[in-house]
């Protein structure tokens, strides 16, 4: 009975879409991501007229001539436009930030393993270039 309460589809009013939602379901169907239906289905908008209507108001299509039209964005819908790309940029800058934070706390990991594998079994496990070896190294690869 608990799993049925979970999956009911919640109803929604048309109070519960931002500006910003509607526009960027918009841009993904004009992007031709999603079909008009399958962003319905999608974002739970209880009908594809919904996004039928949003894309008549808000997307670039000229309905009346049936062609593509760069109509010039407002500067409420520029600004729109401008929040979602900096939430979306902070978000992959914050998902970077620990990727960085992951690796080199890997690099740590592995420099810690190496050292005690090179005390545990009394064997020089990284390679240590006297400076000769580097310069005809450096050579070499000025050559190639």
């Amino acid at each position: 009975m608990e799993e049925r309460i979970k999956t009911e589809y919640i109803k929604r009013t048309q109070r519960d879409y931002s500006m910003s939602f509607k526009l960027g379901v918009v841009e993904e169907v004009e992007r031709g991501e999603l079909g008009i239906k399958a962003a319905a289905r999608k974002y739970g908008i209880q009908s594809h007229s919904t996004v039928t209507n949003w894309l008549r108001k808000y997307g670039t299509f000229d309905w009346i001539n049936k062609s593509q039209v760069h109509m010039p964005k407002s500067k409420d819908q520029r600004i729109l436009e401008l929040e979602q790309q900096i939430k979306l940029l902070e978000k992959q800058k914050n998902q970077l930030e620990n990727q960085v934070n992951t690796a080199d706390k890997k690099a740590i990991f592995f420099d810690i393993m190496i050292d005690i594998a090179e005390k545990e079994f009394k064997i020089p496990i990284r390679k240590k270039f006297s400076p000769e070896q580097s310069i005809v190294l450096e050579k070499k690869k000025k050559k190639q």
